[in-house]
């Protein structure tokens, strides 16, 4: 029996193997290009223009327009809203400061502040009279009976005594606002007689030697009133004189009269008025008013000017030249 031995494949050649792969990839690369080597501009026309094609084409153009327009700072130079809100904030702040320098409108404020200060003052006034109107009552009464005649009239005694002392405290607060403050001693002392009455009456029935038990707080408050009256009757016509002698810088002619606060030089004045008295102008013994229309100066001014030459004006009321 003849036996079969298996004969080993001869070894390959480097150069074949080489040329093997070297046709594998020809024949790959001739598999995977495109026919024609086409490229995107070479596209046919007749190609369909797809939903994806359509919004490529826009994201590419929206982010050529974005690559453009990042690097503009045009954006940042504009006002928001709330700038603007600011702004105009700011710009009403500093008219309303503007304004507030104007001396009509410092008048105006003066005179506002002015008039709030006595309509609170006088309220104050009135209620203090009105709560010790009942402490009054109680001292003028004595003890009577209810709905009797002398309680009754019990009642009348605080109210005319607050009618007349109001009647003082306006006066001198009217006049204080015009620049004539009433100092008159007479007047004063009317005002105190009627506040001591008053504090006498609400203080006396609980008084330690006349209650029975003494109470310091029901003594504290019926002369509560009272002690307030005195306050506001004190320093009301203080404040309203300081009201009238506030300098606004009003320079300016109106319709009527100048009324200009500067300095002026009185002894000037008097001289220009010794001329004008000497020339007819002004009578011999000129008021101030007179004075205040012709040497266009103050009211102040104007009071000193006559004053001086009232004193210089002899018996026969003519004033030297």
């Amino acid at each position: 029996m003849t036996t079969l031995t298996a004969i080993p494949p001869p070894d390959p050649d480097p150069d074949d193997v080489a040329r093997e792969l070297a046709a594998l990839e020809r024949h790959f690369a001739a598999s995977s290009a495109v026919p024609g080597d086409l490229l995107p501009d070479d596209l046919p026309g007749d190609l369909p223009d797809s939903r994806r094609v359509r919004r490529l084409r826009a994201e590419v153009a929206e982010a050529r327009a974005l690559a453009a327009l990042q690097d503009d700072e045009t954006p940042f130079l504009l006002d928001t809203a709330k700038v603007r809100r600011r702004r105009r904030k700011a710009h009403e702040a500093a008219r309303l400061h503007l304004l507030g320098q104007d001396p009509t409108m410092r008048a105006w404020q003066a005179a506002r502040a002015r008039r709030l200060l006595v309509v609170a003052a006088m309220v104050a006034l009135t209620l203090a009279l009105a709560w010790s109107t009942a402490g009054v009552q109680h001292f003028a009464a004595e003890g009577a009976e209810s709905w009797s005649p002398r309680w009754l009239f019990a009642w009348l005694v605080e109210p005319f005594l607050s009618i007349a002392l109001l009647v003082v405290v306006g006066a001198r607060a009217y006049l204080a606002t015009r620049g004539r403050p009433l100092d008159d001693r007479k007047l004063i002392r009317i005002e105190r007689l009627f506040l001591a009455l008053t504090l006498g009456m609400n203080a006396w029935p609980y008084l330690p030697w006349v209650a029975e038990p003494f109470s310091l707080s029901r003594l504290v408050l019926h002369i509560l009133g009272p002690i307030v009256a005195v306050a506001v009757v004190t320093a009301l016509p203080i404040i309203l004189a300081a009201f009238a002698h506030l300098d606004h810088g009003i320079t300016g002619r109106g319709t009527g009269p100048s009324y200009r606060r500067s300095a002026v030089n009185v002894d000037a004045l008097i001289a220009q008025a010794r001329d004008l008295i000497a020339a007819g102008v002004l009578p011999p013994q000129p008021g101030a008013g007179k004075i205040r229309d012709l040497l266009r100066c103050g009211m102040d001014s104007a009071r000193a000017v006559r004053d001086a030459l009232a004193q210089e004006a002899p018996a026969g009321g003519e004033v030297p030249r």
